[in-house]
């Protein structure tokens, strides 16, 4: 393999054009309604492989509807989902999805989304592909110090390339204090500007990065949506202007952000490069209602940034 995802797997109940005006005692109205497969590690899985990278996915599925309706779609993308573990203790989550007319986002989590999830008990389901992909962490099941660490020491014990992406919490709450000893551990991690922000408790880019540097992390990614992306290590500064689209539905579209990212470097490209082409796979997400929908390849990627130069 050339990469595992590690992290949630769940159903996203997507309602774009919500009105919040009434029709009747109980009802309501909305522009369209769609059940699409999701999660960060699901995403993330599922853009690598269509993207031509080997692609495992480690993740937990109830014995239900939802979880078959995922491995469906994670099959029909070229994901292997040998190492996924079912569970009859727990249900898949569903997450519901707000979309406004600009494609931002909110969301409805619920208990399941809180399972106890432990990927350190099957190293052996990761260690064997030359990169992990956190998807994310700060989230379950990597709201847990010592859950992220083993996996990270796992990882790095086995030679492997370390991406994470993160999240905001919302129900654990970790600190960047909590994971002093795993951050090290994390060779590329893609945080968004309100993460960055909320966990570095810094307002520009640079000083977040530098937050994040500090505390051991050798390359990190800002995301900035409409703003592009901001790179720095502790060589160089790298800010990319945002590509040329315009949004319907930006769900996933930093999950597809960093499979892109990691796909390029491990097909041995330059920084500025993997960022320009991670640019495209989140602007090309955004055109279409779902994280899964819109990007189909590699070289549709290569065609979309070839009209934007």
């Amino acid at each position: 393999m050339d990469l595992i995802c590690i992290g949630i797997a769940l159903v996203d109940s997507i309602i774009k054009g919500f009105d919040p005006e009434p029709v009747s005692a109980s009802g309501y109205r909305a522009e369209s309604g769609s059940l699409n497969v999701g999660g960060e590690a699901v995403n993330e899985a599922m853009a690598a492989a269509k993207l031509g990278l080997t692609v495992g996915i480690l993740c937990s599925l109830g014995e239900d509807a939802a979880g078959k309706m995922i491995i469906d779609a994670l099959r029909c993308s070229g994901v292997d989902v040998g190492r996924i573990v079912r569970s009859e203790s727990h249900q898949t989550p569903v997450t519901t999805m707000f979309v406004n007319e600009d494609g931002t986002r909110k969301s409805i989590t619920n208990s399941a989304h809180r399972y106890n999830f432990h990927p350190e008990r099957y190293a052996g389901r990761f260690a064997d592909a030359r990169a992990v992909m956190l998807g994310s962490l700060f989230r379950a099941p990597f709201d847990d110090a010592e859950i992220v660490y083993s996996v990270l020491r796992c990882a790095k014990d086995a030679g492997q390339i370390v991406f994470a992406d993160t999240k905001l919490p919302n129900f654990r709450v970790l600190s960047l204090d909590d994971l002093r000893t795993s951050l090290p551990l994390v060779d590329y991690i893609t945080p968004n500007e309100d993460e960055a922000r909320y966990y570095s408790g810094k307002e520009q880019p640079e000083e977040m990065a530098d937050v994040f540097l500090d505390y051991g992390v050798r390359n990190v990614i800002i995301k900035l949506g409409s703003r592009g992306c901001f790179f720095k290590n502790a060589e160089e500064s790298i800010f990319l202007p945002p590509c040329d689209i315009q949004a319907v539905d930006a769900t996933g579209a930093g999950d597809n952000f960093a499979a892109g990212f990691a796909s390029e470097i491990l097909r041995g490209a330059s920084c500025v490069d993997a960022l320009r082409f991670a640019n495209a796979c989140g602007a090309i997400c955004t055109t279409a209602v779902g994280a899964a929908t819109a990007l189909k390849s590699r070289e549709q990627v290569l065609r979309f940034l070839e009209r934007q130069s």
